[in-house]
């Protein structure tokens, strides 16, 4: 891995770590795609890139979110019931989605990502949060229904799930919205470990894997985005109770936006270099 590439996964890391204090989101969709880009520019094959940017992901999101879930447990943001509950449920199915996708090609898991990548952006932007606050459904039951399905697909696309329970927390369960980025993040801690332990797992005997890989997880980008994100979320996570987080969600979508035209070849289509 050169300088550049070192650089690239830096300056991704400090992004991603502010986003996902700010916003409570894992920061997946920026990551991945970035990752992919990394690892095909040091000559590996797009299965092994794509595979190893979703499971090196999934592990950078435990310690940055939680650092940021730290900082909002100490605003009492954090509601734990749900954030352990649904946790559960969503490590069992990211669990299972990783091991899918383990055994899938490569190329169908990156268009899948940059579709996926694509509405999540356009829902960042258009989704109306209601103006009456409600009483918070606290129903178990509707949290694992919920919480299955989110974990199988974060384990599936190498993400945290953010983009996806934040909504639907507020819109179908009434959390108010910095609980819900709060309790989101605390989520993630169980959500990315079922996710980042099937990657691991089903990359153990991959052949072709970089140096000082552990399965699907390439330890010296975790080291270097992990690093610069994770203070970076304390400071993203103290900017959500003070400051509008509208104008970074703008920009944060934009570039989700630019990240999945990308991973589905909308860019190589039009011959474009980027």
């Amino acid at each position: 891995m050169g300088l550049e590439q070192i650089i690239i996964l830096l300056v991704t890391g400090v992004i991603v770590g502010f986003a996902a204090g700010l916003l409570g989101l894992g920061g997946g969709f920026l990551m991945t795609p970035v990752q992919y880009m990394v690892y095909s520019s040091m000559g590996l094959p797009s299965d092994i890139a794509t595979k190893m940017a979703f499971g090196t992901t999934l592990l950078v999101i435990l310690p940055t979110a939680a650092s940021g879930a730290w900082a909002h447990h100490r605003h009492g943001a954090v509601w734990w019931r749900p954030a352990i509950f649904m946790g559960i449920f969503t490590f069992v199915g990211s669990l299972a989605g990783a091991t899918i996708a383990a055994n899938i090609p490569g190329n169908i898991l990156r268009i899948a990502f940059g579709i996926i990548a694509i509405g999540a952006s356009i829902r960042m932007v258009t989704a109306k949060m209601p103006a009456v606050e409600q009483e918070p459904r606290s129903n178990p039951w509707l949290w694992a229904a919920i919480a299955l399905p989110l974990g199988l697909l974060t384990g599936f696309l190498g993400v945290g799930g953010g983009i996806i329970i934040i909504p639907i927390m507020v819109l179908v369960l009434r959390f108010r919205l910095h609980t819900a980025v709060a309790t989101s993040l605390a989520m993630m801690l169980l959500t990315a470990s079922g996710g980042a332990i099937g990657y691991i797992i089903n990359g153990m005997k991959v052949p072709g894997l970089p140096p000082y890989s552990l399965g699907y997880v390439n330890l010296i980008a975790f080291g270097i985005l992990a690093v610069s994100s994770i203070g970076l979320a304390r400071f993203g996570a103290l900017a959500a109770h003070k400051i509008p987080a509208k104008k970074l969600n703008y920009i944060f979508s934009a570039v989700i936006f630019i990240m999945g035209l990308k991973m589905v070849g909308f860019f190589q289509w039009l011959g474009l270099p980027f």
